[in-house]
């Protein structure tokens, strides 16, 4: 089983080839194809590679499927005894991405 664990948006993401993933916005097109290189694991039939933060040679091929929006958050402030209220709502916008090759 081949995997690699990644640094992307600020988060540490476990991946597969041939699975999609949901990412922070990245401004790419529908189609394109990325190349991800902050790699901190790969591991293949040929042994684990643990990078010091990042492995040099692993190189991620994703291609971009589409853009969306996440699940809708409720952000409520409310300060008490002061009759002060207030009610947003946020939706963070996120990229699809499908994993072609990890490369070693």
């Amino acid at each position: 089983m081949t995997y690699a664990i990644i640094e992307a948006g600020g988060k540490q993401i476990w991946i597969q080839p041939g699975k999609f993933y949901d990412l922070n916005y990245i401004k790419a097109e529908p189609g394109d194809i990325i190349k991800l290189n902050r790699v901190l694991l790969v591991n293949t039939k040929d042994g684990v590679s643990v990078g010091r933060p990042c492995v040099k040679s692993a190189v991620i091929k994703a291609k971009v499927l589409k853009h969306l929006k996440g699940k809708k958050i409720i952000v409520f402030k409310m300060k008490a005894k002061k009759n002060s209220k207030s009610k947003n709502g946020h939706r963070q916008l996120l990229t699809r991405l499908l994993i072609e090759e990890i490369l070693n």
